[in-house]
């Protein structure tokens, strides 16, 4: 009788230590296998250090976070921690009050003991800090070393150099360019990388805050060399009806020869094909004009009407940490936004090497100009390379667009 009384306290007390518990509910892009696996690991690691709090994931597949984060952020229900991206994916939401500022996350010490000073402007809006960095990474021309090798082709640095690598996998049964526009964004990089090649990184920036028409000539000569790689057929056939991880599989299969993505397209390459994946810079096409690369930038926030601030407080500062952002970016391959975090292998010393070359870098596309304008121009980078012939609509289109948006 002893027995079962001191079992039913024990139980009790146990019960009592779980209710007391406070929750984190974090809501979570994260929906590919690897960086989901890691994630998780992550916040069993934080757990542990912190028993008094019991953290709950909700993993949203990445297109359906994007539709679904605005009506969360704007709930009475709103989780605690959000997965989102720097620079005006971040300042969009910052200036309709929708998220709580982090700054204080970071005492006694600064955002910058932690990060790059030069991610605080991806990070902040109206001089206070609402985005923690996690991890970062490039984007690169992806290709198959071992198909490569086996045409002789060396990876180009020019665009007459790239319009030949073209050539010959075309001339060889391979699709030279693989790339899946079904979500829009993968079309976004080309427009990207063709602008900051030929016009330059301030003109881009200024494209994208809605301060040049979309009809100015400068843009439309992006569209030139763009038309050029449409024309010859050098990419993927019916390439709308495929995710980018779709389209990625007919790299890794060896039916497509090059893919113009960010690092993370090893989070879905098969181990068999892993070390065979190389890539290299966007080539140049004006000699004139600096390198300038993508370097999105991926982190947390904090919901405005989230419940438990302080807890979400303690969990970001503990994803901040060294050990931390380490362990994430060693198992991903990425580069640690934590600058204290050498590189993780071989491959991401290259891509910082890449970067640390670069005269200057941009986020991506739908991360630096307004979301509704985001929207616009990426369907109307779909559309142009389905229907070429459509350009001067689709410019025009897009110069209302703008007008609208930023009443410029």
């Amino acid at each position: 009788m002893k027995f079962r009384f001191l079992m039913v306290l024990v139980l009790v007390i146990l019960g009592v230590v779980a209710a007391a518990k406070e929750k984190i509910v974090v809501n979570s892009y994260m929906s590919d296998p690897k960086p989901r696996i890691v994630f998780t690991e992550l916040v069993k690691m934080f757990e542990e250090k912190y028993p008094e709090y019991d953290v709950v994931v909700n993993t949203f597949p990445h297109e359906d976070f994007k539709t679904l984060l605005r009506t969360w952020l704007n709930s009475d229900e709103a989780p605690d921690v959000v997965t989102w991206f720097a620079g005006e994916r971040m300042r969009y939401f910052a200036s309709k009050g929708l998220l709580e500022p982090v700054d204080d996350i970071f005492a006694p010490k600064t955002f910058e003991d932690y990060f790059p000073s030069s991610f605080r402007s991806a990070c902040e809006y109206n001089g206070k800090i609402y985005f923690v960095p996690q991890s970062w990474y490039w984007w690169g021309v992806y290709y198959r070393k071992s198909i490569f090798e086996k045409y002789g082709i060396t990876p180009p640095k020019t665009w007459e150099e790239f319009i030949k690598v073209c050539e010959t996998l075309k001339e060889n049964g391979i699709t030279p360019i693989t790339i899946g526009t079904k979500y829009l964004w993968p079309a976004a990089g080309w427009f990207d990388y063709l602008d900051l090649r030929i016009n330059g990184l301030d003109f881009h920036m200024k494209l994208t805050a809605g301060e040049i028409p979309y009809t100015d000539p400068r843009v439309k000569e992006v569209f030139k060399y763009w038309k050029e790689l449409v024309d010859k057929g050098f990419f993927l056939e019916n390439h709308s009806s495929y995710t980018w991880q779709e389209a990625a599989a007919f790299l890794f299969r060896g039916e497509a020869g090059m893919y113009l993505i960010g690092q993370f397209i090893k989070d879905v390459a098969p181990n068999a094909v892993k070390d065979d994946l190389d890539f290299f810079r966007f080539p140049v096409i004006n000699p004139e004009i600096g390198l300038y690369e993508e370097t999105p930038i991926d982190g947390f926030m904090i919901p405005a009407r989230a419940k438990n601030k302080k807890g979400a407080k303690v969990f970001l500062k503990f994803i901040a940490e060294k050990d931390v952002q380490e362990y994430f970016a060693k198992k991903l391959g990425r580069l640690a936004a934590n600058k204290n975090v050498e590189p993780s292998d071989e491959h991401a010393a290259k891509g910082l090497k890449m970067i640390l070359e670069s005269n200057g870098v941009a986020q991506f596309y739908d991360r630096d100009t307004n979301p509704e304008m985001a929207t616009a121009g990426m369907n109307g980078f779909v559309e142009f390379m389905i229907y070429p012939q459509r350009l001067d609509q689709i410019l025009e289109n897009l110069e209302r667009e703008r007008q609208r948006i930023f009443g410029k």
